[in-house]
C-alpha cells in the first residue's frame, strides 16, 4: 500500500455451497470438489436447476440478545455475510472492545439479487398465473399472498440490512460503507478496509462480501444477459478458462476478511495470515452503447497492484483472474495476461477458482483471496477445475489444471463486472 502502515489479514471467514468455515472450503478445494449440484425445480429450464447452495445454515449464530428479534429482516445473502464476517472475528482473536469503536471500520458488499423484479410476489403471482406467465386470477393471488408472501418483505429487500446488523453487533463506529453492486463490489470493499488501515483512519477494518443468486429471478436476469452456462455437463459445465466454457453456474455465499495495522497486530501477537501490499482499481467502458467486454478488461488494474506493490509479474506464484466462464469476458483477461506477461517478458501460473463454489457474486471476490492465501501459505498454486484445454491463442499460458508446488510468495487476485469495472489484489503470504 502507498502508506507507511502496513497492511496484514488476520482473520478470515467463508460460507460457500463447499463448505462452512474456511478450513473446510480449502479442505475441499484440495480435494478437487464442487458445491454446485442439481436441485430439482418442476417447471424450470434444466440449466436453472444447477446451482450451488450453502447447507445447513438457515438462521445466523452469535446474534448478540438486544439484536436477536431483528434477526428476520435478514434475507439470505446477509445470513451467510453474518457467518462469514464473524468466522473472521473469532479467528483473529481480537477483542474488539480493546479497539476504539471509531478505530473499527466495515466495509460491506452485496451482490444479493432476490428482491430484483420483486421476487417477493413470484409464488403468488405463479399461483395466479398457474405457471403460464399470463392471465391472472386475481382471487387466486388474493389468496396466494396471504400465504406465500412475507409481510416483512419490504424489510428484507434493504440492501445494506447486514451492514446495519454488524454495526450495532460488533460496534464498528469508524468509516463505513455499504456497497450493493455486482462483481466487483467485493473487491471494492476490502480495497475500501486496506485504504482506511493504511491511510491511518481506522486500525482494525471488516470486508465482507454477500449473494444470493440462486432463485429463480435472478437466474432468470442473469441467463437474459446470456451468461449463464447450458449445463450440458451437469456440474462440471463450469470450465473457467477452458476453450469449451459456455457460462457460469450461479450460487449463494458469504465471505469476510479483517485487516488491521500491522504494527498493532503484533504488538498483540495476533496470527498474521497474510500482507496485502498493492490493489488495482479502473474502468474500462466497452465501446458504443454496448455491454459487451472491453478487450482488455484487467490489464491496467494488474498493472497497477503491481506497481504499487513493487512487484515484478515474475515473481508471482500465481495469478488468479475472474474467470466467470464467459466467451467473452474470460477472453479479455486472458488477453490482458497475455499483453502483460509478453511487455515483461515473463510469466506466471494462472488458475481460476469460481467452479468449486459457484459464482457468488460479491462474495466470490473475497472467496478467492481468502483462497488464495490459504494455497499460498501452503506453498500451493490452485488446481483451475474443470479445466482442459485452452484456445489456441492462449495455449501459451501456463494455466493450471490440478493443485502443484508454487514458486513465489505472492499472487494477485482480479475481479471484473459489467461496463468494464475491474478491481485487483497483490497479496504477499505468511511470512517464515
Amino acid at each position: 500500500m502507498s502508506s507507511s502502515r502496513r497492511v496484514v489479514v488476520t482473520g478470515m471467514g467463508l460460507v460457500t455451497p463447499l463448505g462452512k468455515g474456511v478450513e473446510a472450503n480449502w479442505k475441499n478445494v484440495l480435494a478437487a470438489k464442487t458445491g454446485i449440484k442439481r436441485c430439482v425445480r418442476p417447471d424450470a429450464p434444466e440449466h436453472y436447476q444447477f446451482y450451488g447452495r450453502v447447507e445447513g445454515v438457515e438462521r445466523p449464530e452469535g446474534v448478540p440478545p438486544s439484536l436477536a428479534g431483528q434477526v428476520r429482516f435478514l434475507n439470505r445473502g446477509s445470513v451467510l455475510g453474518f457467518e462469514a464476517a464473524m468466522e473472521a472475528v473469532k479467528n483473529s482473536r481480537i477483542d474488539p472492545a480493546s479497539v476504539p469503536g471509531e478505530r473499527r471500520s466495515l466495509f460491506l458488499a452485496s451482490g444479493d439479487l432476490t428482491k430484483t423484479g420483486c421476487e417477493f410476489m413470484h409464488p403468488a403471482l405463479k399461483d395466479a398465473t398457474k405457471n403460464r406467465g399470463k392471465g391472472v386470477d386475481r382471487l387466486a393471488l388474493n389468496k396466494s399472498l396471504i400465504n406465500k408472501v412475507n409481510p416483512f418483505f419490504l424489510l428484507e429487500s434493504i440492501s445494506n440490512n447486514l451492514f446495519s446488523f454488524l454495526t450495532a453487533a460488533l460496534e464498528f463506529m469508524g468509516p463505513n460503507t455499504s456497497l450493493a453492486s455486482f462483481s466487483p463490489s467485493g473487491a471494492h470493499a476490502l480495497e475500501l478496509a486496506c485504504r482506511r488501515i493504511g491511510q491511518g483512519e481506522a486500525d482494525i477494518a471488516l470486508a465482507v462480501g454477500c449473494c444470493c443468486w440462486i432463485t429463480e429471478i435472478p437466474m432468470y436476469e442473469l441467463d437474459g444477459l446470456g451468461i449463464l452456462s447450458r449445463c450440458k455437463h451437469g456440474p462440471a459445465s463450469f470450465r473457467p478458462l477452458d476453450r469449451a466454457r459456455d457460462g457460469f453456474i450461479p450460487a449463494e455465499g458469504g465471505a469476510a476478511i479483517l485487516v488491521e495495522d500491522r504494527d498493532l497486530a503484533m504488538a498483540r501477537g495476533a496470527n498474521i495470515l497474510a500482507e496485502i501490499n498493492g490493489n488495482g482499481n479502473c474502468i474500462e467502458p466497452p465501446a458504443g452503447k454496448s455491454l459487451s467486454v472491453p478487450d482488455e478488461v484487467s490489464k491496467n488494474c494488474i498493472r497497477q497492484a503491481l506497481r504499487e506493490a513493487s512487484v515484478d509479474v515474475g515473481d508471482l506464484a500465481f495469478l488468479c483472474p475472474h474467470g466467470s466462464g464467459t466467451r467473452k469476458g474470460d477472453r479479455s483477461e486472458l488477453k490482458s495476461i497475455q499483453t502483460i506477461f509478453e511487455a515483461e517478458g515473463r510469466s506466471a501460473p494462472v488458475c481460476a477458482l469460481k467452479a468449486y463454489t459457484g459464482h457468488m457474486g460479491a462474495a466470490s471476490d473475497i472467496c478467492e483471496v481468502i483462497l488464495g492465501i490459504e494455497a499460498i501459505n501452503a506453498g500451493l498454486v490452485p488446481g483451475t477445475l474443470n479445466f482442459s484445454m485452452a484456445e489456441p491463442a492462449f495455449e501459451g499460458l501456463d494455466i493450471s489444471a490440478s493443485t502443484r508446488k508454487a514458486a513465489g510468495k505472492s499472487f494477485v487476485s482480479v475481479s471484473y463486472g459489467i461496463m468494464g469495472q475491474c478491481s485487483s489484489v497483490l497479496v504477499e503470504g505468511r511470512a517464515n
